[in-house]
C-alpha cells in the first residue's frame, strides 16, 4: 500500500543561494517560488542559520536547497561516481529536450547528449553547486514500460543473486524495439 500522493520536496545544499536561483531561473527556467531563513533548525533546534530556497517542479512539487554559511565548504562522496547522483526532471517532448540543450549551452554550460536509453532521452549537466541534472523525455510506448515492469523482480533476484542481470536486461537495448514515438 502505497501512503506517498507525490513528491513534495527533495533538498540539497547549494554554495550560494543567490546564484542557485539565477542558475535555475534563467538557465533551467524554473519558477521560484519561496524562502525560508532561520537562526535555528526546527526540527534539532540547533543553532545553526540558513537560507532555503525553493523551486516548482510542478504543482505541489518543489525542488529545494539549503545554503549553510556557518558550515564546512559543501563537497561530494568521492566514493560514488559523479555521474551516480543526479536530479532528473520530466520534459513534454523530444522538441522541449532540444530546445533546452541550447537555451543551456547559451549560457556557458555544458551539456551531454542526447543520449538515447530506450525508454527515454536524457541531455545532462551540472549546475554551479556541482549537482549533476538531467532532463529527460520518455519516448517508447507503454507497452515496453510494461515490459520493464515486468522484468524487474526477475532482474533484482538475479543482481542479488550473481551481482549481474546477464540476459534479463538486454532485451531493453535490442535494435528491434520498436518506439511509439518519434525521436
Amino acid at each position: 500500500m502505497t501512503v506517498t500522493t507525490g513528491l513534495h520536496h527533495a533538498a540539497y545544499r547549494c554554495n550560494n543561494a543567490q546564484e542557485t536561483v539565477d542558475f535555475y531561473t534563467q538557465v533551467i527556467g524554473m519558477n521560484y517560488i519561496m524562502a525560508i531563513s532561520e537562526d535555528f533548525v526546527p526540527s534539532t533546534k540547533e543553532p545553526d542559520p540558513y537560507m532555503h530556497i525553493f523551486f516548482e517542479i510542478a504543482p505541489g512539487s518543489y525542488l529545494a536547497f539549503f545554503e549553510l554559511p556557518h558550515s564546512p565548504k559543501m563537497g561530494r562522496d568521492l566514493n560514488t561516481p559523479e555521474w551516480v547522483q543526479h536530479i532528473a526532471f520530466a520534459v513534454p517532448d523530444m522538441e522541449t529536450l532540444l530546445t533546452s540543450k541550447e537555451k543551456i549551452e547559451s549560457h556557458g554550460v555544458n551539456v551531454l547528449g542526447p543520449i538515447d536509453h530506450t525508454l527515454f532521452q536524457s541531455i545532462y549537466c551540472f549546475d554551479p553547486n556541482g549537482h549533476r541534472l538531467e532532463l529527460a523525455v520518455n519516448t517508447a510506448g507503454p507497452e515496453i514500460w510494461k515490459k520493464a515492469a515486468d522484468a524487474a523482480p526477475a532482474m533484482l533476484e538475479a543482481w542479488n543473486r550473481d551481482g549481474t542481470t546477464g540476459e534479463l536486461g538486454a532485451w531493453l537495448h535490442k535494435k528491434e524495439l520498436v518506439r511509439t514515438y518519434p525521436v
